[in-house]
Parts: C-alpha cells; structure tokens; sequence
C-alpha cells in the first residue's frame, strides 16, 4: 500500500540502506544497525542501489524476496528454544500467510482463484517416493521411533512448496523426484541425473551435495 512512499526513500544516492519491518505493521527505510553483533538478524543491505538499474517491478520483487528471508530468520533467531514440534507449527503458521514477494508478484490472488475454482490439487500435495512418482516420500528410518515418542504430527500431505535442491524448482507431480537419505532434501532426478528405473535399484541415496563430503577422521 505504501509502495509510491517506499519508492521514494530508497534513493540510489544515499548510503547502505536496509528495510525494516516491526511488530505494529510500521516499517522504515534505515541505515543499518551500528552495533555488532545486532541483538536481531539484519534486513539486506543496500536495497537501494539497484532501484534505477532494473525495472521497477523487479527490483520491487527482488526487495520482496530479501525481505522474506529476513522475515523467516528473526522468526527462527526467536524460535531458537522452542521444541522441534513447536516450530514446525511455527513454520506451518507461517506459511499459512502469503509472502512479500506473493503478495508482489501477484502470486497470491492465483493461488487464491485456484482454491475458489474447486481445483483438486491432492495430486500434486505428496512428494514422490525414491521409486515412484505417486507414492509419499519414505519414513527415515532413524527418526522412526524418536517420531512416534515425541508423538510429532507429520504433515506430509502438504508438499507444493516443496523446492528442488538443485533449481529451485516447485515441486510437481509430473515430474520424478528423488530424496536424500543424508540432508533429507528433495531433487527433480533430471537435476541429479537419476531416474526412476536406476533409483530402483539404489538402497541409500546420497545427493551430489552430500557425496562430495570427505568423512572426518
């Protein structure tokens, strides 16, 4: 709403220049704090160089994409001490909500008309397993017990912002997607040059990421 003012005060001339948002809705164009370290994690810095340089939608989505992943690290820098259960609920809280950059980019208003439209999206609501496209993705087997003692409510029928560790891309059901045994995280196999009659035949699979780790001695 008050992007024309926001506009404004991000002036390429002035110096470092960061976007804060607080508590009561109220937000500020700011140069950074001075002391190290800050009580808080620090908002981007400089999100006023490139406002001449790009168009202004994009570089209204890049400041909307900084701005996210400030947001999610104060909340964590608080979620700090929480249980492992309570952030996940934290987590789903949050995700409830639209991002900046949803909000931005127009996203938000098509996801919207998509569960207005009656759109059956359950296809694309589970990750693939390691073998097939329409399966959930596997239980860790480590985490098995400790799961069920802690009694933690998995909620794995919601995945469609699952991203691809390698593009970043959205998850679809479309397509065939693998997941680490190691880091846990999600790939397209075209991205990891897996497909889904080779990962039949694989037992733990370990992501390039994790397969260039040298063991400690």
């Amino acid at each position: 709403a008050d992007v024309e003012e926001f506009y404004a005060q991000c002036d390429p001339e002035k110096e470092n220049l960061c976007l804060y948002g607080y508590a009561n809705e109220a937000w500020e164009v700011a140069l950074p704090a001075e002391e190290v370290p800050t009580e808080l994690p620090e908002p981007a810095l400089g999100i006023n160089f490139a406002r001449d340089g790009m168009k202004r939608s994009d570089w209204l989505a890049l400041v909307a994409v900084h701005s996210d992943s400030w947001l999610v690290s104060v909340a964590f820098y608080y979620a700090a001490r929480l249980t492992r259960n309570d952030r996940k609920r934290l987590f789903g809280m949050m995700n409830d909500l639209p991002t900046v950059y949803e909000v931005i980019s127009g996203m938000r208003q098509s996801k919207e008309r998509d569960r207005s439209g009656g759109i059956d999206n359950s296809g694309r609501n589970k990750l693939p397993s390691k073998h097939t496209v329409e399966a959930p993705p596997p239980p860790r087997a480590e985490n098995n017990a400790r799961d069920a003692d802690e009694g933690y409510d998995e909620d794995d029928g919601d995945h469609s912002e699952t991203l691809c560790g390698t593009c970043g891309g959205i998850y679809s059901a479309e397509e065939f997607w693998i997941g680490c045994d190691v880091c846990e995280r999600w790939y397209h196999g075209k991205c990891v040059k897996i497909t889904p009659a080779k990962a039949e035949s694989i037992k733990q699979y370990k992501c390039p990421s994790c397969s260039s780790k040298r063991p400690r001695q």
